[in-house]
């Protein structure tokens, strides 16, 4: 064999040997991670659990951020595994969103590090991020992420065509759920609610109180957010006021932007006039009295339409 192809050789194994290294030190930071989470799981407890020395983990990873990141990647990788079994393109909008909702809360529960490392890379800025963060690594990270988030946007996507989901950006919304919901899952991570002393008690009223946050009220809570968020603004569309009717003209034609008048209440002859529409009938009372334009016959002109107005006004 010739020397070139030695050569050769050697740094395959070599690059394989540094792949191998680096798989074995990712996969120790993520053991530390689940068992004393992102903050008590130090540079020098990894290198131990890989059994190597400190410096070569920096010969590997830029730094403790890109471990970090690269960690998240194996997290996501896995989670994203969980939203494709759960997720069935046949399901309603509304019911693939919960399940992946559900999916996600519940990682977040079972590895809360995996929400304190998201978190902590999500506290810095995208400037910050690439200046600690190679170039390489950053593109692992994006491709991970991006890979579950697409999944959600094109739940968003089918919701929008079915008319069940706001009509935003749904990259942006997937983003949105994706931070919202890591928030949430930061609550139950700290398990602490805070509200103000009610009066009658001991203590001085407004005297601040510590409470203990219940692990099953968060899950449900966030999974109901993650829903109202992606109906938005469709959840409101029912509860608008309603535009004030259009006024008429002597003409019979609609005014634009004006209200009708309404008539003196004294007059008893327009207390629980109907006026037929053809199809559907209503009753109103103190109504103004113009019904011969609402006739079904339709036969009335304008003209007359006016004029019986003035005439039942009188």
């Amino acid at each position: 064999m010739s020397s070139a192809l030695l050569a050769i050789g050697r740094r395959r194994t070599t690059a394989e040997r540094r792949r191998d290294r680096e798989r074995d030190i990712i996969r120790a930071t993520r053991e530390l991670f689940d068992e004393r989470g992102t903050i008590d799981a130090q540079i020098d407890d990894i290198a131990k659990r890989v059994g190597i020395n400190k410096a070569l983990i920096y010969r590997h990873f830029a730094g403790k951020e890109e471990l970090f990141a690269l960690t998240l990647v194996d997290y996501l990788g896995e989670l994203d595994e969980r939203l494709q079994q759960v997720d069935g393109p046949r399901r309603t909008p509304m019911n693939r969103l919960r399940s992946l909702s559900e999916v996600f809360v519940d990682y977040c529960l079972e590895y809360p590090a995996f929400a304190d490392c998201a978190m902590s890379l999500l506290r810095r800025t995208g400037e910050q991020l690439f200046g600690e963060i190679t170039e390489p690594v950053m593109l692992k990270l994006g491709a991970a992420m991006a890979s579950a988030l697409d999944r959600i946007s094109a739940i968003l996507k089918a919701g929008q065509r079915a008319g069940v989901f706001d009509e935003v950006d749904t990259d942006y919304l997937a983003n949105h759920l994706y931070t919202q919901t890591l928030g949430a899952m930061h609550m139950a991570r700290m398990g602490l609610i805070v509200s103000r002393q009610e009066s009658g008690t001991d203590s001085a009223p407004g005297h601040p109180v510590v409470h203990h946050a219940d692990i099953a009220t968060v899950r449900s809570t966030a999974i109901t957010a993650t829903l109202a968020t992606a109906v938005g603004r469709k959840a409101l569309a029912g509860t608008t006021p309603a535009k004030a009717a259009p006024k008429r003209t002597t003409n019979g034609a609609a005014k634009p932007g004006a209200a009708p008048k309404a008539t003196s209440a004294s007059n008893p002859t327009n207390t629980g006039r109907t006026g037929n529409t053809g199809k559907t009938s209503t009753t109103s009372t103190g109504s103004t009295g113009n019904t011969s334009s609402m006739k079904s016959t339709g036969k009335a002109t304008a003209r007359r339409s006016t004029s019986s107005t003035a005439g039942e006004n009188q």
